[in-house]
């Protein structure tokens, strides 16, 4: 039920497609400018803000009841968290990984906060991350901010408010709501990017992820630097599919953003992100 790495608006990546299937507003951003995200239908995105938490997590088997009515429940235990301005209750594949088949002790949160203190306080003190990790086999979470990003998400759009670092970890995040008649092609790409991406040298993790089964797809990615992020994107079946996406008219929404880590923290499939 998740998405590969090739789920940007088609036309409408960054630097991780190939350049000569760059529009000039991804020429903008592979020279590292931001560029103003818009919807899919052209129509102009609100703007929400600028900092990301990614919390990822695997239920204690004694917990997955617990975590399972996460789903159902959606944005309900974040309505008061301070500073909150966008909140997706995730799904995952099997294992946490890609494809048709339900993870059902796995998921994901996506939130965008209005600065970087809000975000910080959620992670490190907010009651229902405090019961994330009391029902968690591996909970791993992800503090980052903006450096580039294109399209929306339920039609908003992250605010950029910095650079990529030079050195050092990077991460991206791609979603897309699937048109249904393009959610055979876009299977059908699905198993050999997955494979590329769990060989990509420089991956420290990959997680797949899923607002919706089969049409509503999202990956998390985590990488050494974006040379290596860049490397993976730009060959093999990951370019065959970012080709196909673009021309296709594949998704009537996606959102692409490159993001700078502030903070790092917790276990994911064996990767010590506090490490990194």
């Amino acid at each position: 039920m998740t998405a590969p790495l090739h789920a940007p608006t088609p036309g409408a990546s960054d630097r991780l497609h190939a350049r000569h299937c760059l529009s000039e507003g991804d020429r903008e951003m592979a020279s590292g400018r931001s560029v103003q995200a818009v919807g899919t239908d052209s129509r102009p995105a609100k703007a929400v803000g600028d900092v990301a938490v990614l919390v990822l997590v695997r239920w204690r088997a004694d917990a997955g009841a617990w975590g399972l009515a996460r789903l159902p429940l959606q944005g309900w235990p974040l309505r008061a968290v301070p500073g909150l301005v966008m909140a997706k209750v995730l799904g995952s594949g099997r294992d946490g990984g890609f494809g048709l088949m339900p993870g059902l002790l796995h998921q994901g949160l996506f939130l965008v906060f209005d600065g970087e203190a809000a975000a910080m306080d959620f992670v490190d003190g907010s009651p229902l991350m405090t019961a994330y990790r009391a029902h968690a086999a591996e909970c791993a979470t992800a503090v980052l901010r903006a450096a580039s990003s294109r399209g929306s998400w339920s039609g908003a759009a992250m605010t950029v408010s910095t650079d990529l670092p030079v050195h050092g970890p990077v991460a991206a995040l791609t979603r897309a709501s699937i048109r249904p008649a393009r959610a055979g092609a876009f299977w059908r790409h699905t198993p050999a990017a997955q494979s590329a991406l769990a060989g990509a040298e420089g991956c420290h993790l990959a997680a797949g992820l899923g607002e919706a089964p089969v049409l509503r797809q999202a990956t998390f990615s985590l990488w050494s630097s974006v040379a290596a992020m860049n490397a993976y994107a730009r060959q093999g079946a990951h370019g065959q599919a970012a080709r196909a996406s673009m021309g296709g008219g594949w998704f009537s929404e996606s959102m692409f953003v490159r993001f700078a880590p502030l903070a790092l923290a917790g276990h994911w499939k064996g990767c010590d992100l506090g490490a990194l």
